[in-house]
């Protein structure tokens, strides 16, 4: 496993269900994290940045040679959608658990990937058909946004995670959105080229999760609504989407199917569609690997993804129905819960969760690399877990995951928890009348309100104790000693649980 975290875990779960040994790669400061531990053997491969261990293709594969592996899985994040990785894998006669090189290349540019969805009779939406380099003038990049027309998004080639995307209202702010967006993209890819996109108003983003063989099928699962998005971040996901119907899922998935095909696509990926309020379909991009988002598609589907991934990469055949992956068995929703603090921007929060709690029972799944007494490193994305719900339709599936947040509890540091509680609570969600739009106009009407309840320092908490045994030494008439127990102490007791879970 050529990552981290909670993917590695989902991975090794997968080999072993397969009967498959399992290597581990760490840098330092993961040496001791759940993904090493649950591995047949782990190799440390560098330092703590990225740039020293997980982005190390050289000491990956050196690694799986040391160990004897045959294969590598790539995750998501890090090396999974880099075309050299693949290609090293290839030439030290690794099987990469994923598209092939030149598959990744050409459907890992925004611009080539276009083209292939267009030249596969699927609708994109209008824009630049080639990248803008940085030897394109902000001059030229306008006229060609005059004939798009307003509003557009300026948007990186490489890359995504909404990194290198600006969107501009009008002809004045096109050149700071360009220089902002070629300066994010460079620092996040290593690639500056953008190129232009006209914005839908008000649209819902929709993918297909694909899994193809190398014989020639191609075959779709049932659409993912992908639409609760902050600042162009996924943060729920959520399958089938409660707005698309068995006619348009048709559309879809053909369309689906027919760039991957186009493509010349193997193993598992995601086309991702923008629709807007007419039912009309356009073909976003394809990611080129698994998608956090994929235990949702396994909830409804009774798939296991990552386990066809390995199957496909070792020549096995699809044998598997595609009108049941196309027939939804209930409703799931994913909850991307995150070390951040929603109270101060959603700002990361890393740290060491002194206490976890995870939410069981009926329909509840979670996927996780944390646990209680580790750390969340500054290192890293700072997602703790994807915590998933299936109920028999969106209501039971909503009412679950409201139960499964209320039980779930992290001490130490500040999480995305409270912040999902109150999103399940608005009615845009429980009506599912929101777009990608929604959530940011959201926040905006909170004005910066709190979404935990305030809770006081542990200094407070010591004075406030205080206080109340004094107060109920008076009381009583009698002179107490400040440490003295007393004997209906709920009030405090409250307080003093609170501060806990707050860490």
């Amino acid at each position: 496993m050529a990552n981290r975290g909670e993917i590695a875990v989902r991975i090794i779960r997968a080999c072993r269900d397969l009967g498959l040994a399992s290597v581990a790669v760490y840098s330092e400061c993961d040496r001791t994290a759940l993904h090493v531990r649950m591995a047949d053997e782990a190799v440390a491969i560098g330092g703590n940045p990225p740039a020293e261990s997980y982005l190390r293709i050289d000491r990956i594969i050196d690694a799986a040679r040391r160990t004897g592996a045959d294969a590598v899985h790539p995750g998501y994040g890090f090396l999974a959608e880099n075309e050299d990785f693949a290609a090293a894998c290839r030439d030290a006669g690794l099987t990469f658990i994923g598209p092939t090189a030149e598959a990744i290349t050409l459907m890992g540019s925004k611009t080539g990937a276009r083209q292939v969805a267009m030249a596969a009779g699927v609708p994109v939406v209008p824009g630049t058909e080639t990248a803008l380099g940085d030897e394109v003038s902000d001059a030229a990049i306008a006229r060609m946004a005059d004939r798009i027309g307003y509003p557009i998004m300026v948007k990186a080639v490489a890359g995504g995670g909404g990194k290198g995307m600006r969107v501009v209202a009008s002809a004045e702010g096109l050149s700071g959105a360009i220089r902002a967006a070629r300066s994010e993209a460079a620092a996040a890819f290593g690639d500056s080229a953008i190129y232009l996109e006209r914005r839908l108003l008000k649209p819902r983003h929709i993918e297909v999760q694909l899994l193809a063989d190398e014989h020639g099928t191609v075959l779709a699962c049932v659409e993912r609504e992908c639409s609760i998005q902050r600042r162009h971040q996924k943060v729920i996901e959520e399958t089938p989407s409660p707005v698309v119907s068995p006619a348009l899922r048709a559309r879809l998935t053909a369309a689906a199917v027919a760039v991957a095909t186009a493509a010349g696509y193997t193993n598992a990926g995601t086309i991702e569609f923008l629709v807007d309020a007419s039912g009309a379909f356009y073909f976003l991009e394809m990611n080129t690997r698994l998608q956090v988002e994929h235990p949702v598609t396994e909830l409804v589907t009774g798939v296991d993804l990552v386990e066809w991934q390995i199957r496909i990469a070792r020549g096995e055949r699809l044998d598997l129905d595609p009108a049941t992956l196309l027939t939804p068995r209930g409703h799931a929703i994913e909850c991307r819960i995150y070390a951040e603090d929603p109270d101060a921007g959603f700002m990361p929060s890393p740290g060491r969760m002194t206490a976890l709690h995870v939410a069981d029972g009926p329909g509840v799944r979670h996927d996780s690399g944390a646990e209680a007494g580790g750390d969340v490193p500054i290192y890293y994305d700072p997602l703790i877990s994807k915590l998933s719900v299936w109920g028999a339709d969106r209501r039971q599936a909503i009412a679950r995951m409201r139960r499964a947040l209320r039980e779930y509890e992290v001490r130490g540091i500040r999480t995305t928890l409270p912040f999902f509680t109150w999103m399940l609570e608005q009615p845009a969600f429980s009506t599912a009348e929101f777009h990608t739009g929604t959530l940011d106009e959201l926040l905006q009407q909170r004005q910066g309100a709190p979404f935990a309840e305030a809770v006081p320092s542990l200094g407070e908490v010591a004075a406030i104790a205080a206080v109340l045994i004094q107060l109920q030494a008076g009381q009583a008439g009698t002179t107490r000693h400040p440490a003295a127990p007393v004997a209906d102490a709920s009030l405090w007791k409250s307080i003093a649980r609170r501060e806990a879970l707050r860490g």
